[in-house]
């Protein structure tokens, strides 16, 4: 399968306060890639595996990385990030945990079950538009793509 890759950011947070800064951080800092918001556990593997209301969604269109919080309703982000890493679709996909947790057994988890990054949400704006930017330019500008990825993404602008 094909993957068409446009650099979506997918953001899993169940706090409308928090998804509004964080998009608000994106715009600030000019990173204007299309966010898809799940607003839990549940409807974020609903959208990746193209399941439940996300049935008809084109499976080749996924995101370049995933911002998951960990204190989700339904499902919690760990339970994502292991569903995430156990299939070949969504496996390669750069996770990013955002979260307000402090808690060491959570970050110790969440780089075991396979967590590219754990950032803690700061609690002022403009530290937290900051972390934002940085996330935005790495893991959008910066990180190296899967050869698959990079070849599906560069036949779809040719």
């Amino acid at each position: 399968m094909n993957i068409k890759l446009e650099k979506k950011i997918f953001l899993i947070e169940d706090s409308p306060d928090d998804e509004l800064l964080t998009l608000r951080a994106l715009k600030r800092n000019n990173i204007k890639n299309e966010v898809i918001v799940a607003r839990d556990g549940q409807e974020a593997l609903d959208w990746l595996f193209c399941e439940g209301s996300h049935a008809n969604r084109d499976p080749r269109i996924t995101a370049a990385v995933i911002l998951l919080d960990l204190k989700l309703p339904k499902i919690d982000g760990i339970a994502v990030l292991r569903r995430i890493r156990s299939d070949s679709k969504t496996k390669m996909i750069p996770v990013v945990i955002l979260t307000s947790s402090r808690q060491e057994e959570d970050i110790l988890e969440s780089y075991q079950i396979g967590a590219n990054s754990y950032v803690r949400k700061p609690v002022d704006f403009l530290e937290f538009s900051e972390a934002v930017s940085r996330l935005g330019i790495y893991w959008l500008l910066v990180n190296e793509m899967p050869p698959e990825w990079r070849q599906s993404a560069e036949e779809k602008v040719a």
